[in-house]
């Protein structure tokens, strides 16, 4: 599998790049904020409203007790601005934090290795990271490939 990005993914066993974005609410989220409290799934993915990105996050919808409980928050980011977050969370039902990576263009997703230059996109990247802060489990695929939960599933069970 080849990934173009502009740095390596953050590996297993990495303490995760802290970042502060803007939801599809406009209300500030830090990934920070949850240490010591609750695990983070942050999934990042190339657009909203394209096809294998809605899928997978239908599919974190539909299984939500999976993402969100009160060991767990998922947060999924894309570097489309804030309000086209807005429209796709509220035509999809999507009741978790779409956070925008738009401006600077990418800055988290480059922190964390998954940023396309080539796209000006993320690519599909989801971190696990326990309430310490680091990174437990780990999974990048390509644009056109859609991810596999269960690996996620299982991670989650084990911390």
């Amino acid at each position: 599998m080849t990934v173009e990005t502009t740095i390596a993914p953050v590996a297993v066993g990495d303490t995760a790049p802290d970042f502060t974005l803007t939801d599809q609410n406009g209300e500030k989220v830090t990934l920070s904020s949850f240490r010591g409290d609750k695990a983070v799934v942050v999934v990042f993915y190339p657009f909203a409203f394209s096809g294998i990105c809605t899928g997978e996050l239908c599919a974190i919808r539909d299984d939500l007790g999976s993402f969100v409980s009160e060991d767990v928050q998922v947060l999924a980011v894309s570097t489309d601005p804030r309000f086209s977050l807005a429209a796709f969370a509220d035509k999809e039902g999507y009741f978790f934090p779409l956070l925008s990576d738009f401006w600077p263009h990418g800055e988290v997703a480059k922190a964390y290795g998954v940023f396309n230059e080539a796209t000006g996109t993320a690519v599909r990247g989801t971190f696990l990271i326990n309430k310490e802060g680091v990174v437990t489990w780990s999974l990048v695929n390509e644009m056109g490939q859609a991810r596999d939960f269960d690996g996620y599933r299982e991670a989650v069970a084990a911390l």
